[in-house]
């Protein structure tokens, strides 16, 4: 039998790659979050929160059905982050114009003004890697990240064209 070196073998490498992509990935989003945690902590609010003010913000007269979907929380549990939200005046709901059953979502200017605040930090860090690594390999990355996404559906959200700067 030949002396193989593991580090030589195909496998132990693509291996490797994927544990350290994994590490890279805890360490960035670390520190993606650092900063608009601190922000959060100021009114008591948690990453739930932030998640809801980022989904709301980008998707304005979203449904409260269309956010549970995108989140995959229970319903019990957006209900209290967005009761939160809508207690403070940070986000706005109302009934749909064809049923009023429907609820729909959208930030107040006092929701638009912390959603600015929280992702500011977050889009100077992503605009500067991304300057950093250069086109090719922000294409390459935006591949990784939606290959990582498991569903067809949240996949297909970003072949859609983005919302319109306000």
């Amino acid at each position: 039998m030949s002396d193989i070196s593991l580090s030589s073998s195909p496998h132990f490498a693509a291996e490797e790659e994927a544990r350290q992509g994994i590490e890279l990935l805890f360490f960035a989003y670390r520190d993606f979050t650092a900063e608009p945690d601190a922000i959060l902590a100021h009114y008591g609010f948690g990453r739930a929160h932030h998640r809801v003010i980022h989904f709301v913000g980008r998707h304005p007269q979203m449904t409260v059905t269309e956010l549970l979907g995108i989140l995959r929380i229970t319903k019990q549990s957006l209900n209290r982050v967005l009761g939160q939200l809508i207690r403070q005046e940070f986000i706005l709901q109302r009934p749909g114009p064809n049923d009023r059953r429907q609820r729909l979502l959208e930030l107040t200017a006092k929701g638009r003004e912390l959603e600015r605040e929280l992702s500011e930090p977050q889009r100077t860090r992503v605009a500067n890697a991304y300057c950093r690594a250069g086109g090719p390999a922000v294409k390459g990355f935006r591949k990784v990240l939606l290959g990582i996404i498991a569903s067809d559906e949240d996949r297909r959200r970003f072949d859609r064209p983005q919302p319109k700067k306000r």
